[in-house]
């Protein structure tokens, strides 16, 4: 376990500086994103209401007042998120294809190290779990500050001050912060479940080379086929035949033969295929 831990620590650093960059870019784009959207209701309601001469009541009736949900549907404060979202996806990648880099590929001093090869993979898996819970961590502690910078910005008479689960309810947000236990325990077991397949598509790769291509993209089809079975059965075989909550039970049975499939032939392809 503390040879583990070293080696998450270990993944952890490596793409630290850039975590906090990204950290840095998301406060400070979504901080511009409240300013602007806040002061820009503003001002359009000064120009309604001292210009064209219409009462505050008026305006609020015919303009809606506002919400933290104008910001989120921003793009200032959209943009960051999905930069973090692309960054990650490539580092799934990267933070396997960077061990062999260079001239001394550092790969084979992280498999000669004296604990299970398994290890590794499992590193390299939590490494991007924490990446990713980092995130949401940082975007859950950012709301109230963000709702405060609102309040500082747009009085109380042009706004509605809504709970956080109110404008997470909205569209690529309502992914990232699951309305319900089962919902979390859906969207992001299927996430860990794509990062092991995709880790192990990726030593198929590393193993085979030019035919590794062929078997790992085999590989990732056959493991989203098998994930998928009991919904295109039920739909194009049975029509309709189950029940949703029969369907979700086998769902989360196939996530989990995928899951564990996924670290047996990753862990195979560590200890008898990769040679140091």
């Amino acid at each position: 376990m503390n040879r583990y831990l070293k080696l998450v620590n270990f993944e952890f650093n490596r793409f630290f500086k850039l975590y906090i960059v990204l950290v840095i870019v998301t406060i400070i784009m979504q901080f511009f994103a409240v300013i602007m959207e806040s002061r820009r209701y503003m001002q359009e309601a000064k120009n309604v209401i001292y210009v064209e001469m219409m009462s505050k009541a008026d305006f609020i009736k015919n303009y809606e007042p506002f919400t933290m949900q104008r910001v989120v549907q921003s793009n200032w404060f959209y943009w960051p998120i999905a930069l973090c979202v692309v960054v990650l996806l490539i580092y799934v990648f990267f933070i396997w294809y960077r061990d062999w880099l260079g001239k001394n590929s550092f790969i084979y001093r992280l498999l000669m190290l004296p604990t299970a090869r398994l290890n590794l993979y499992f590193a390299k898996a939590t490494a991007i779990l924490i990446f990713v819970f980092g995130l949401v961590a940082l975007q859950l502690l950012l709301f109230p500050i963000e709702t405060q910078i609102l309040k500082w910005i747009v009085p109380a008479e042009f706004r509605v001050d809504l709970p956080i689960k109110e404008y997470t309810d909205f569209n690529y947000l309502s992914v990232i912060f699951p309305g319900s236990l089962i919902d979390f325990l859906l969207f992001y077991g299927m996430g860990i479940v794509a990062v092991c397949v995709t880790f192990t598509a990726i030593l198929f790769e590393r193993c085979y080379r030019l035919k590794g291509i062929i078997f790992g993209i085999s590989y990732g089809l056959v493991s989203v086929g098998f994930f998928l079975m009991p919904l295109l059965i039920d739909t194009f075989v049975l029509n309709y035949y189950f029940f949703p909550v029969e369907l979700f039970v086998m769902e989360v049975i196939a996530g989990i033969i995928v899951l564990i499939g996924a670290v047996w032939i990753g862990n195979y392809l560590l200890k008898y295929k990769i040679r140091v």
